[in-house]
């Protein structure tokens, strides 16, 4: 596990005393939520993990019947071994509708004794407050900067790959805390030859380089709506960005412009706020993209 170094430690605690709660994983995707499970399974269980462990993905069976059956089934089952229970790792929990979280605290309670599970969520709030109050909640935060370009170095090594300073700042930028993402666009951009640079990362991702939205949020503010509508134009057909991840970046990029005031950067993120619901709720977004930088030039004049 990478960037988790306290939550890791603590749970490590569990695995040597072989004594678990149930437990509950909540942070954004790609942090290790579920590696750490499957690691805790392992590493209580050895070579009888597979059969002592089962992983659900709640997303795509949401209701109650999923507790009813799939859940029970296996909870009732006596551990394999010598293992003193089982555990049922229970993926993107907070998709489960509030009748089945009702079911399942009970599921908890009944089979304390044979079964122990581990829930994972993106928001804790959605998971219901008698289910939380039976486990230990353990928060997962996004991955820094430094340990994500420390793992695509180790990664680049052991792979014979070679990837630019600059590489490594895109892998970095395009990832944003997310360890799973920083890994998969290492590894398609390996497919590219063997020297990474950012050309290739921003390339692989469809991402826009932070200086060309910032060049198109300058040109907006500075009153050249016409320049900054050609680099939107460049964004949208040539690189084949949605109108989503240009609004994304934007909102990435407005914080670390200084020729923007703070008052105005504040009045920025409450109109890209607008605009994100806007394209969110199906509204045009070469529309929305194009009041955006009015407004932006409208801002720079006022």
């Amino acid at each position: 596990m990478v960037g988790q170094a306290n939550t890791v430690g603590r749970l490590i605690s569990y695995a040597h005393t072989r004594n678990l709660p149930h437990l509950m994983f909540t942070g954004p995707p790609g942090v290790g939520k579920t590696a750490s499970a499957v690691s805790i399974a392992r590493e209580l269980f050895g070579d009888t993990w597979h059969s002592n462990f089962t992983e659900l993905n709640a997303s795509d069976e949401r209701g109650i019947d999923v507790v009813r059956h799939k859940i029970k089934n296996f909870a009732r089952m006596s551990p394999v071994g010598d293992a003193e229970f089982k555990i049922i790792f229970l993926d993107e929990a907070d998709a489960l509708t509030s009748d089945a979280q009702s079911a399942l605290r009970r599921t908890m309670e009944k089979y304390t004794q044979t079964c122990r599970f581990i829930l994972s969520c993106n928001y804790s709030s959605r998971i219901i407050e008698p289910i939380q109050s039976r486990c230990a909640v353990y928060r997962f935060s996004q991955v820094s900067d430094d340990a994500i370009e420390e793992r695509v170095r180790y990664i680049a090594d052991c792979e014979h790959l070679n990837i630019t300073d600059d590489g490594v700042e895109a892998v970095t930028y395009v990832a944003r805390g997310d360890m799973r993402k920083a890994i998969n666009a290492l590894q398609a951009a390996a497919m590219l030859g063997t020297t990474i640079d950012r050309d290739d990362i921003y390339q692989i991702t469809a991402t826009a380089r932070p200086e060309e939205i910032k060049k198109l949020i300058l040109s907006a503010y500075r009153g050249d709506f016409a320049e900054s509508r050609r680099g939107l134009d460049d964004l949208l057909t040539k690189q084949g960005l949605s109108g989503e991840d240009v609004v994304g970046q934007i909102y990435r990029a407005i914080f670390d412009i200084e020729e923007i005031p703070d008052r105005k950067k504040v009045e920025s993120i409450d109109k890209i706020g607008e605009i994100d619901f806007r394209i969110t709720e199906g509204a045009n977004e070469r529309i929305q993209l194009d009041a955006l930088l009015s407004w932006f030039v409208l801002s720079g004049t006022n």
